[in-house]
């Protein structure tokens, strides 16, 4: 006899729920797009872009990615988690693809704590380590946008600009007020904080040893990945210098954090064609670069797909 409790959501059901609305948002954010932008226009230049530079790209996006998992293994070891440079990178690889090619339930970040919680370690733990990497790369990635505010503060128009950089200021802020609270023996009387407080003690630990390291790697990766879109955008026919991209990408990768669509697709798109087109690029040909980089980011990802497929058959 068939019985049904409904008091319990079945997490199938609710994952597939989300996985529809992400697909449905990505898609009705490409149609608006696709509305000002003539299809076959954005097809003619992905067919004409310079194959050369695409080749140049892809190592580039390759290396900040590897930077990536170095930087997450710097912090988990300061973190006394241990394990080899090899597990974080297969680790990371692994989480790479599940967030850019595979339009799963299970996120990239999951994927790492389920990893490193199976090396013994508590999955709360292991979620702390996996969040200071995540929000370590943001600030640098920030930082970098601010400084090429400074080189370049005309770029964009002045509520646009001044919107981006109360984004970016704002964010830095809120890292560095997370740095400090562990200093703060008031935080102490109220219990609500205490996981901000935890996440503050971590940071400090997470950067006591080889902090040089640390901060030069987690600068670098977004030089390589902006190096990376530029010579997409070189392919593409784009002449901008990399301080164009330092002051446009960043805040259209932070909007890609918002859990909305498929791997950020869509919402990336959006906001460079919108934020481009302010300083005259043509639309088709910064849509076809953002398609062009989304793709690069699965390809370099590939790499997770075999070991994730290694280790499938290994279980079997």
């Amino acid at each position: 006899m068939l019985t049904f409790n409904h008091g319990i959501k079945s997490p199938i059901s609710s994952h597939s729920i989300k996985l529809l609305f992400r697909i449905v948002v990505t898609i009705s954010i490409f149609a608006m797009i696709l509305r000002s932008i003539d299809i076959g226009q954005v097809w003619k230049t992905l067919r004409q872009a310079r194959f050369d530079l695409l080749l140049v790209a892809l190592p580039l996006q390759f290396g900040s990615t590897t930077l990536s998992a170095y930087r997450w293994q710097l912090i988990m070891h300061n973190l006394n988690f241990g394990q080899s440079i090899s597990f974080y990178w297969r680790s990371y690889f692994k989480a790479s693809f599940f967030n850019q090619g595979l339009p799963t339930s299970i996120g990239g970040d999951a994927l790492k704590v389920l990893d490193v919680a199976g090396q013994g370690f508590r999955k709360r733990d292991a979620l702390y380590g996996v969040m200071l990497d995540r929000v370590t790369g943001l600030a640098a990635l920030m930082w970098l946008n601010l400084v090429a505010y400074l080189f370049d503060p005309d770029l964009l128009p002045d509520p646009i600009y001044h919107l981006t950089l109360l984004v970016v200021v704002g964010s830095l802020v809120g890292f560095a007020t997370v740095s400090y609270l562990k200093h703060l023996p008031w935080v102490d009387a109220y219990p609500q904080l205490q996981v901000i407080r935890t996440i503050s003690e971590r940071l400090h630990q997470a950067f006591l040893n080889n902090r040089i390291l640390l901060i030069g790697s987690s600068l670098l990766i977004p030089v390589l990945a902006m190096l990376s879109v530029c010579m997409i955008g070189l392919a593409l026919g784009l002449h901008y210098g990399l301080v164009t991209y330092f002051v446009i990408v960043p805040p259209a990768i932070l909007l890609t954090i918002i859990p909305v669509s498929l791997a950020g697709w869509g919402i990336r798109e959006g906001t460079l064609v919108a934020l481009f087109s302010l300083i005259g690029a043509d639309k088709a040909v910064i849509l076809a670069m953002s398609i062009l980089y989304g793709l690069m980011q699965i390809i370099v990802s590939l790499p997770g797909f075999i070991i994730y497929l290694s280790s499938r058959k290994h279980l079997l």
